[in-house]
């Protein structure tokens, strides 16, 4: 079947490169792609957010399946798009509806969500202009470090963790008063847990589901977790805290209640559903919830799934997702990502990439590149995320950073303390 993905860092590339795998694939398009989903597939010039420019090039090029990488076309309500137009509504979006999508689109929403279903979580309270002195209130009933979190949207750069309580007032006004626009006309502060972070991803067609790896990624620009948050420096699979007798709690307590929350709710999900979690003295909860799959986590989760997963999405679209399993590699995967220097801030674009055709024993996955004639280069602050196997993590790890020194760019920086903490 010929397949349409969506977006163009370094989840899709993860994507592209296991589905291309498949033979059940004829053609795999991805829009707008990058240098490295140019080697596994048709990168094709689309926006994924322009619905009316996807719909004319799945017409026009008998696409039979749209797969969604990113969440803003999920939130902005792609697969609604599809489903509303008689001439494309037969083609399988695989990602949910905009009233699903809003899981990930407003902090307010999912927390109503989870405390619906008793699903565990930290205590909250909603703030707008209207209530902010009951905002002041709740903030002092509470022990530092304060987190404030935007509602919507805000390219990830929407939470704040304080330690000091006039600050946080001083950023909850801010916040409200648009320091990051209308993702923030709403905020949510949030009780502190203290623990450690893990992923969990679920594949679900609304009522069957499967439980792919988990996860940990690592989020700040420096080592030893410090600086500014980024969109992901790395990740190892599996978490060697999330033992079976924790993720049968994971599946008991948090997989289970969210997708039959969902069905109790009447939301049509086909997707995925990235569950944020922390171990709070070996209890999970649910710090937040995506839609799509996570960066750099698929990056390490995507190359443990030996089954097919064109075949999965297939079940997905038909809704019998009940009728497969998932056969899992047991080798840790671990991945850092090497970034423009500068970033999370500032930093420049259009810098040569060398040393690709001089890896080895890893997976070099594409996030922000683009092709500048014969030549690779950066387009984007997080360029190469370099993935590996081993039978530890320590091994995976060793291979990861051999291969990382090899690739070279202007300004090039990758932290070497990815899985420090496990």
């Amino acid at each position: 079947m010929n397949i349409l993905l969506l977006g163009s860092g370094g989840r899709e590339h993860a994507l592209s490169w296991k589905m291309a795998q498949s033979d059940l694939l004829s053609k795999l398009f991805i829009g707008p792609g990058n240098a490295g989903t140019a080697e596994v597939g048709t990168n094709v010039q689309l926006n994924p957010n322009d619905f009316d420019e996807v719909k004319n090039f799945v017409i026009e090029n008998s696409v039979e399946m749209v797969v969604v990488g990113p969440e803003e076309p999920l939130v902005r309500g792609i697969k609604d798009y599809f489903l509303n137009n008689p001439f494309i509504a037969h083609i399988p979006v695989i990602g949910p509806g905009k009233t699903g999508a809003t899981l990930e689109g407003s902090k307010e929403f999912a927390k109503k969500f989870m405390f619906r279903h008793n699903i565990p979580t930290a205590g909250y309270l909603s703030v707008t202009n209207k209530n902010i002195d009951e905002g002041f209130a709740f903030l002092e009933k509470l022990n530092a470090p304060y987190v404030l979190k935007a509602d919507g949207l805000a390219a990830g750069k929407g939470v704040l963790i304080l330690d000091d309580i006039n600050e946080a007032k001083e950023e909850l006004k801010a916040m409200l008063k648009g320091k990051f626009g209308d993702a923030g006309n709403t905020v949510v502060i949030e009780e502190f847990l203290s623990g450690i972070e893990l992923s969990v991803f679920v594949l679900t067609d609304g009522h069957g589901y499967l439980i792919l790896p988990e996860a940990k990624d690592y989020k700040r620009i420096g080592e030893n977790d410090e600086g500014l948050n980024t969109g992901g420096m790395g990740a190892v699979s599996p978490v060697p805290f999330a033992d079976e007798e924790f993720m049968a709690k994971v599946k008991d307590c948090i997989v289970r209640p969210t997708i039959e929350g969902l069905r109790e709710d009447d939301i049509s999900y086909k997707g995925f559903v990235f569950i944020g979690l922390m171990s709070v003295k070996g209890e999970p909860y649910v710090i937040e919830y995506n839609v799509r799959m996570g960066d750099p986590e698929s990056e390490v989760v995507i190359p443990r799934i030996k089954t097919d997963l064109v075949d999965l999405f297939k079940a997905v679209a038909a809704g019998n997702l009940k009728e497969k399993s998932l056969e899992i590699d047991d080798r840790t995967v671990t991945t850092v990502m090497m970034v423009s220097g500068g970033y999370p801030g500032s930093y420049e674009k259009g810098k040569k990439i060398g040393g690709l055709d001089k890896t080895s024993d890893c997976i070099v996955f594409h996030a922000g590149t683009k092709y500048d004639g014969d030549d690779v280069v950066t387009n984007g602050g997080r360029v190469i995320a370099v993935s590996a196997f081993g039978d530890d993590k320590e091994k995976a790890l060793a291979l990861s950073y051999k291969n990382a020194e090899v690739i070279t760019f202007d300004k090039k920086y990758y932290r070497k303390d990815i899985g420090f903490d496990l």
